[in-house]
């Protein structure tokens, strides 16, 4: 038997969609980590460090992923939902601190800060 969270749940034709308990979504390709020496676990963490001490007033979930397929030389190649809709991976270098990555993921909206 599945569980179904306590979250609002709503028939969409044969399939049921939730509310998400997260308003953006980071990826970090695992591959690309481990290529470069930092690994997926470490970005992660600095990343959900930096979220904590930024405040940007939106819940961020941060995920390791697969191959994102880009795989790039000495970069690491992340994904949010909006560079996905725009048909985009972000490559950043390893050498940055959590804070400019998460600059770079998620600008700054009116509002947040």
């Amino acid at each position: 038997m599945t569980r179904v969270s306590k979250l609002a749940v709503t028939k969409c034709g044969p399939a049921k969609a939730a509310s998400a308990p997260f308003a953006e979504i980071v990826m970090v390709c695992a591959k690309c980590a481990k290529r470069q020496g930092v690994g997926a676990k470490a970005v992660r963490g600095g990343l959900k460090r930096a979220l904590k001490a930024d405040r940007r007033g939106r819940k961020v979930r941060v995920v390791e992923t697969g191959c994102l397929g880009l795989c790039p030389k000495r970069s690491l190649t992340l994904a949010t939902a909006g560079s996905l809709g725009e048909g985009r991976l972000l490559v950043l270098d390893p050498t940055l601190s959590a804070e400019a990555m998460l600059d770079a993921l998620l600008p700054a909206r009116d509002g947040d800060r």
